[in-house]
């Protein structure tokens, strides 16, 4: 690595809009605000949503009049 060109990389404080805060390090030199984390993501949390892609294939069909596939003999 070239030296005097890389910018500096220090340790700074991230605070996310649920409250919680941690360390990492980064070349932003200033505190960081974020909207989602790890503690309130709800991939995370395990309150994520379950899509129902069943159900959206059959509202499709009932929308458009397509029938259910014929069973082959």
């Amino acid at each position: 690595m070239k030296t005097g060109i890389h910018p500096d990389y220090q340790e700074i404080e991230v605070t996310c809009s649920c409250g919680n805060t941690f360390k990492t390090r980064s070349t932003l030199g200033k505190p960081l605000h974020i909207e989602v984390c790890a503690a309130c993501h709800p991939f995370y949390t395990g309150k994520q949503k379950i899509v129902d892609t069943a159900g959206r294939v059959e509202k499709f069909r009932q929308k458009y009049g397509q029938k259910k596939p014929a069973a082959t003999a």
